[in-house]
């Protein structure tokens, strides 16, 4: 049998190391945290061989020398010794036969484009703390492994009864057919009934009309979903009706805060503070009777006459707006905060301000994917208003949300 080769380090060293013993002094030295790295794995390595010829099935193989091969770590470059075997059958678990990446290496690299670095930013990185030469080839190359998960993702099955979803859109700048075109991605934010949220799905699209919401709802329906009691749009036109085509139950309501934010685009910045006082007297009414009195005073009035097109906007959407008055004080300050969705649609523009545009649709669905993935994390609380809101959607959907709360 060939003769083990030693580590490159003392094991003396390596055992006291690894006993926790006070080691500070002896990392101080980037070169000595490489050697260790080798050694460890050379020993690792060594070990794997031991066990796979102690195998019955391996009584007549034995070692047969090294190979070599240099593999990228946190820190840098190395290159280690692959132990070999007559037979040939040794596939080491460590680092198997075709990686060049140590264990954890590709998840850091996808960690740093989850939070918005750019490849080349990444590559930037690597070399300036580790001393390591990626190229943003490279770095493209491990985070689209991302691309599997995505349609994964995109494709899993969901629930069959959502209590509220959002329904939001973030414009970003895509280069298709040579030409950088503007695309909405939009995001589909489920609330489940214990108040929970989920992002059940991610599409984009350059041109949004009724055929694309109709495939985007029956897409829904095709993954399990059979019910959702409250929809929440951004009033694009065609959107509800194909909602309740597919879900013909689901009550539509526009978003005041999306209806708010268009109305401010009509306003000049030094009005726009008396503008939203003044429009605070509609959404704020008891209900839609006094809503509408409401907005037909504003539209009277000295701001309602120096911008007609506010009151026009809120006429053409009103009937997605009367839901709302409907509701009970607890379901209103979840359905008009839209805190969750604003404050991922915030990390969203964050990361993608950073990019300028993407080069194609999967590059911006593969940062994406990320975002939303961590962001998930994230939330482990519902909205402290929920304990409430639930009380009153059991009122409201009475048997249709008891079968959400049974999902």
């Amino acid at each position: 049998m060939a003769r083990r080769r030693a580590p490159a380090i003392p094991d003396e060293l390596l055992d006291q190391l690894l006993a926790g013993g006070d080691a500070a002094a002896a990392l101080n030295s980037g070169d000595l945290v490489n050697a260790l790295k080798k050694a460890l794995a050379e020993r690792a390595l060594s070990a794997e061989m031991d066990y796979h010829l102690s195998d019955e099935a391996e009584a007549e193989n034995s070692r047969n020398g090294y190979g070599r091969k240099s593999v990228s770590t946190g820190t840098g470059k190395i290159e280690i010794a692959i132990p070999r075997d007559r037979a040939g059958s040794f596939d080491p678990q460590l680092i198997a036969k075709y990686q060049r990446r140590f264990p954890g290496f590709d998840d850091k690299i996808i960690s740093m484009y989850a939070r918005g670095m750019s490849t080349r930013e990444i590559a930037e990185h690597l070399r300036e703390i580790y001393g390591m030469d990626a190229s943003a080839e490279l770095i493209s190359t491990i985070t689209d492994a991302v691309l599997d998960e995505v349609t994964s993702w995109q494709q899993r099955p969901l629930d069959p009864v959502y209590p509220l979803v959002f329904f939001d859109a973030i414009r970003v700048k895509i280069r298709d057919e040579g030409v950088v075109r503007n695309k909405a991605i939009h995001i589909a934010l489920g609330v489940m009934a214990d108040g929970t949220k989920v992002v059940l799905g991610m599409w984009i699209e350059q041109n949004e009309g009724a055929k694309f919401w109709l495939r985007v709802m029956n897409e829904l329906k095709n993954r399990g979903v059979e019910d959702i009691l409250l929809a929440v749009v951004d009033g694009l036109k065609g959107f509800p009706e194909a909602i309740t085509a597919v879900f013909p139950e689901t009550i539509v309501q526009t978003c005041i805060v999306h209806l708010l934010r268009n109305s401010m685009d009509f306003v000049s910045y030094k009005d726009r503070k008396a503008v939203a006082a003044a429009l605070k007297d509609i959404y704020r009414a008891v209900d839609a009777r006094a809503a509408e009195a409401a907005l037909a005073d504003f539209e009277a009035g000295p701001w309602g006459q120096k911008y007609p097109a506010i009151g026009q906007s809120w006429r053409r959407v009103w009937q997605e707006v009367i839901p709302f008055f409907s509701f009970p004080g607890e379901v209103r300050r979840i359905v008009y905060t839209t805190n969750a969705i604003e404050a991922l649609n915030s990390k969203l523009r964050r990361a993608i301000r950073v990019r300028g545009h993407f080069p194609s649709d999967e590059a911006a669905a593969k940062l994406l994917y990320l975002i939303l993935n961590r962001s998930e994390k994230e939330w482990v609380m519902p909205p402290r208003e929920w304990a409430m809101a639930k009380a009153q959607f059991a009122v409201i959907f009475g048997d249709r949300f008891v079968r959400a709360l049974a999902a």
